[in-house]
């Protein structure tokens, strides 16, 4: 017997990925503080242009998946359609349990005048979306999706067909990129007056509100892209000022004007798979000594104001960006995600002696 229930219960949400991936060697139990955060529409100041409503689907009593519908105004407002979206999902290899999980989802997207579902996203394209299709051979770095391999088969199965495939990198710091690429880097920084700078904790809030701008202009144009608010990309970088060390935040200035920037986080995810979802006084020592072992990073965003493209700038803040990471003894670092048809981006990775290693799906349907 399969069936859905509606749930507010937002710990027993978050709770229900611990049971799909009980014993999966690659799965990362987050920070169970962090998950709430992102489905909290008390909070979460996402939900102020979009709703939500979340699914746990049960099987003979036991608890086999879960899935929220999203209405995200926002993207609507900006693509002028009627699009509805799901995320969170989550779903033991049964396609009725899958199915029953789509169904609802699906019903309610309809029933707020929506045309169309896409997903996953958790719960927009500013977190993490998308399913993993290739690339089942390691844990997933901090802030990407991980999931079994049958959950492709559960979509096509549910008539779900790919909008759009996402790409992820990795380069090594053994592999350094060829030293010609460095000279252009040093050329293009000469020619164009590039200076750059690291993030100053000092100045937070005006340096967020710098780091926001750059972000929401230079993705404008991006498939699906849909700036988040001054107070969303707050809200989702409050932690950095303690997490993130300066260096790891790059600004490119031309002329006394932030024209560019690049993020890196540490690979968090390794510390977190010790720590099973929680930071408690019992394990905060802990906790500190897997942090500063870190030696993973990823490169989580590199945007370039349109209007200062072709100059270089983005090779400038790679190099930079890998040099970085080098000085900080890491082994390297994935650089995630991209579309797969921005070859503006996708080639100049690879020329860095990048391997493209993952491939994610986000997947839609008309209802």
């Amino acid at each position: 017997m399969v069936e859905v229930k509606p749930t507010e219960n937002l710990k027993l949400f978050v709770d229900v990925a611990s049971i799909i991936y009980k014993n999966d060697p690659f799965y990362v139990k987050q920070l169970v503080s962090d998950d709430i955060k992102l489905i909290n529409d008390k909070k979460n100041p996402f939900y102020k242009e979009a709703k939500r409503k979340l699914f746990i689907v049960y099987k003979d009593g036991k608890i086999a998946g879960r899935i929220a519908a999203i209405i995200n105004r926002a993207h609507n407002k900006k693509y002028n359609d009627k699009i509805g979206f799901f995320g969170f999902f989550e779903s033991i290899d049964d396609f009725d349990v899958s199915g029953a999980l789509f169904e609802k989802a699906q019903n309610f997207l309809r029933d707020n005048s929506m045309d169309y579902i896409r997903g996953p996203m958790n719960p927009s394209m500013n977190d993490t979306c998308g399913i993993l299709i290739e690339g089942f051979f390691q844990e997933p770095v901090f802030m990407m999706p991980y999931n079994r391999k049958y959950y492709m088969n559960l979509l096509e199965k549910a008539g779900f067909k790919k909008d759009k495939d996402l790409y992820a990198f990795y380069v090594s710091t053994v592999n350094k990129p060829k030293g010609g690429l460095k000279k252009l880097a040093d050329y293009v920084q000469k020619k164009h007056n590039i200076t750059l700078r690291h993030f100053n904790k000092k100045n937070f809030e005006s340096e967020i509100e710098i780091i926001h701008n750059l972000y929401s202009k230079a993705w404008e144009d991006n498939w699906g892209f849909v700036a988040p608010s001054l107070e969303e990309f707050r809200y989702g970088t409050e932690d950095f000022k303690t997490l993130i060390p300066e260096e790891l935040v790059i600004i490119a200035e031309k002329d006394g004007k932030a024209c560019g920037f690049s993020a890196i986080v540490p690979d968090f995810n390794q510390a977190l798979k010790k720590l099973n979802g929680k930071i408690t006084p019992f394990n905060a020592l802990k906790a500190v000594y897997l942090m500063k072992n870190i030696d993973n990073y990823r490169l989580i965003t590199l945007g370039v104001l349109p209007e200062y493209r072709k100059m270089g700038i983005d090779l400038l803040l790679y190099i930079k960006s890998f040099e970085v990471v080098e000085k900080r003894k890491g082994r390297g670092g994935e650089l995630s995600w991209t579309l797969e048809d921005n070859e503006a981006i996708n080639k100049p990775i690879l020329k860095m002696n990048a391997e493209r290693y993952k491939k994610y799906r986000i997947y839609g349907k008309p209802l």
